[in-house]
């Protein structure tokens, strides 16, 4: 049993990582977070079912296509519900996000359906023996893509120009213009970077769990606790904190029940938080005097 918790625990994890590093990166490229990221995971994984099981693509074709709508989506999201007010100094895109998000989930509850689906698995469906236990597959490869892309990320922006030049337009847009970074597009490139990345999580995730119109409400707010635990401004942080999340879950899940998961899980985050207010890998932000 306690194998199994972790196997589980460190796959749902890895997806809640994946969508806190969406948050991760407009953050570290804009300062602002996009709140329609849980419906952006809804988007995926119901664009992807719709291509592949309604209308009969090939799967990765179907993801290919799904995953490229949820960047466009996210282009979206950033010029008609972020930018025009964070260019004039207003928080208002704060709620503004998380409207569009209520939108998208209603959109997809009239023509989706409420109704759960289940997802084709596009790897060996059956599961395979480790230790006495059964694994998926798709449990032991989520895990791999997250930590993956959180390695890439860290090192794009520590150690490439495109990635530092991302870097200086949060620090200082006007120095970054004069530098020939187009400030605009950088923001824009961002956030439909960071929706593909939710949709993966949600595409990734929906044939062990199921496909809804509301899948993504509840991932996206544990998604975004995880990028807090973690520390927004680390990709290494936020996904490990995503993990270190699906593990509390799943460990309290088998052991206490599942009434007491969102409880306990929580209240980690709390008590790490008032130990380490700037996350488990953030750091305090620099005040310039």
């Amino acid at each position: 049993m306690l194998f199994s918790a972790i196997v589980s625990g460190v796959a749902v994890g890895s997806m809640y990582g994946l969508i806190a590093l969406g948050y991760h990166v407009t953050y570290v490229v804009s300062n602002t977070v996009n709140f329609a990221q849980g419906s952006s995971v809804m988007l995926g994984a119901v664009l992807a079912y719709v291509l592949s099981v309604r209308l009969g693509l090939p799967i990765p074709l179907a993801i290919a296509l799904a995953l490229l709508l949820c960047a466009l989506f996210g282009l979206v999201v950033e010029r008609t519900l972020v930018r025009p007010f964070a260019e004039r100094g207003s928080n208002a895109w704060l709620m503004a996000t998380v409207a569009g998000g209520i939108v998208v989930d209603n959109l997809a509850l009239f023509t989706f359906g409420k109704e759960p689906r289940g997802f084709p698995s596009f790897l060996a469906q059956k599961p395979i023996e480790i230790w006495g236990t059964g694994v998926f597959p798709l449990q032991l490869v989520i895990p791999v893509v997250g930590l993956g892309i959180a390695l890439a990320l860290q090192f794009a922006f520590q150690r490439t120009a495109r990635g530092k030049a991302l870097l200086a337009v949060v620090q200082n847009k006007r120095a970054a213009q004069l530098m020939g970074i187009n400030v605009r597009s950088a923001i824009a490139f961002s956030f439909a970077f960071s929706t593909a990345l939710a949709g993966l999580a949600g595409i990734l995730i929906a044939p062990l769990f199921s496909v809804q119109s509301d899948m993504g409400t509840l991932f996206g707010i544990k998604a975004f606790a995880a990028a807090i635990l973690g520390g927004i401004g680390s990709a290494w942080g936020v996904m490990l904190a995503g993990i270190l999340y699906g593990l509390i879950e799943a460990l309290v899940t088998s052991f206490a029940g599942s009434s007491y998961t969102q409880i306990a899980a929580f209240a980690v985050v709390i008590a790490a938080l008032a130990i380490r207010p700037n996350g488990l890998l953030g750091r305090a932000g620099t005040r310039k005097v």
